[in-house]
């Protein structure tokens, strides 16, 4: 019988709407991120690691054989995006921006790429998330209109 195999590794950016700092509080922070890699697990992609900050998540998994990026992406920020929302209060009006970054990731990078997550806190201390997304952008030789990438 033939097989199919893919090993794929993607590094997923993406902030909360107008990068709101929906998620100061690192407990909650935590429990999103958990969420998110359970959401992950049901898509058939592997979550490696999944962090950020207040105003944004990055998103290091394997992409199943079976889907698109476009689709991961998705189904990722339509099931955490309801999840946030049945919390209440303020979350009732929580969103996602509408766009993304996903990026490739080389096996031989998936721990230098998993660390960087892991020490988002530390990171932007030092830079702003646009700064930060900007430097992913030119690192993988992706072109990109000021005017639209922040929707």
């Amino acid at each position: 019988m033939p097989q199919s195999l893919a090993r794929v590794l993607i590094h997923t950016v993406f902030s909360t709407k107008d990068r709101d700092a929906a998620f100061q509080d690192a407990a909650f922070r935590a429990e999103v991120h958990a969420y998110m890699g359970g959401c992950a697990k049901t898509l058939d992609c592997l979550p490696i690691q999944i962090g950020g900050t207040a105003d944004h998540v990055h998103l290091l998994t394997t992409l199943s054989r079976t889907l698109a990026v476009a689709e991961f992406v998705k189904e990722v920020k339509r099931v955490s995006t309801n999840w946030i929302q049945k919390r209440g209060g303020l979350f009732q009006q929580f969103h996602w921006q509408a766009g993304y970054g996903c990026f490739s990731v080389s096996e031989s990078k998936i721990a230098a790429v998993a660390r960087y997550i892991e020490t988002q806190e530390e990171h932007h201390r030092k830079i702003s998330f646009q700064e930060e997304y900007r430097e992913l952008l030119r690192r993988h030789g992706q072109a990109w209109d000021e005017e639209y990438v922040w929707d």
